[in-house]
């Protein structure tokens, strides 16, 4: 097992796969932190660091599992085609693993449409602030968008990767430096109120395609992730600009 390290192939598709891990993961992070937020900010961290200790914990299990990941494309019921006001709507397979992606895509929209509401919603936030949401509560959230964010990000090394330890190793490394960023993501994204609507904004987009995915309509995530990068640079540049507009007291 240790002789596929002395190419250079190897190696390779390590370092690809850790980098696609970590930007595969920011979705997960953006999400642990807005809802971890809720917590007792001595309890934060430690909610943030089991989350990605669970979504480490979830990846593994299922590249051990491959041959039973395997099974979640293949064709549960297939809905042949059929014309509806004379358009074609063509064949579709129904599979586990659209089936977790709608389910995990609803979830997501539902999720991040009422954070934005209840953001919006100041007076009865000013209300509410006391009242911290329990840890159980936060973590059973965190679980449900790992195995959702896991099962997408498996299938992606399973289509990079030939070695299974080689698919562990980028996990496991991907986890561990998201967990070292994971708090300055976190206090960034909840100093600025405008960057956590904006970065639940980027979550109902991800949701969105997730739906898509499941109905088998595939959109590069490249167009995804240029658009929620651009969207990033732009209200930085806002940040900035009204830090300096501020008068100063």
């Amino acid at each position: 097992m240790i002789e596929i390290f002395t190419h250079s192939e190897t190696w390779l598709a390590l370092l690809t796969l850790t980098f696609l891990e970590i930007v595969l993961g920011v979705d997960n992070i953006i999400f642990i932190s807005i809802v971890t937020n809720k917590l007792p900010e001595n309890k934060q961290r430690f909610a943030r660091n089991i989350g990605l200790m669970l979504a480490m914990v979830f990846r593994v299990a299922l590249l051990l599992g491959i041959a039973w990941i395997a099974r979640f494309t293949q064709p549960l019921y297939t809905i042949e085609s059929f014309k509806i006001m004379g358009m074609a709507v063509p064949e579709y397979h129904i599979t586990g693993r659209n089936i977790i992606l709608l389910l995990g895509g609803l979830f997501l929209i539902a999720k991040s449409t009422s954070e934005i509401f209840h953001k919006m919603e100041k007076e009865h936030a000013v209300v509410t602030s006391s009242k911290k949401a329990g840890l159980f509560s936060i973590l059973i959230q965190i679980v449900l968008l790992d195995l959702i964010f896991s099962f997408d990000s498996i299938l992606t090394a399973i289509g990079l990767a030939k070695e299974v330890l080689v698919m562990i190793i980028a996990v496991i490394i991907s986890i561990l430096i998201m967990m070292v960023f994971a708090g300055a993501i976190s206090r960034f994204i909840n100093k600025y109120p405008s960057l956590q609507i904006l970065a639940l904004s980027f979550l109902i987009l991800i949701g969105f395609m997730l739906v898509l995915e499941s109905l088998e309509q595939e959109i590069p995530k490249g167009y995804i992730y240029f658009a929620i990068f651009f969207s990033l640079v732009v209200e930085l540049i806002n940040i900035r600009l009204r830090k300096k507009t501020i008068p100063k007291s």
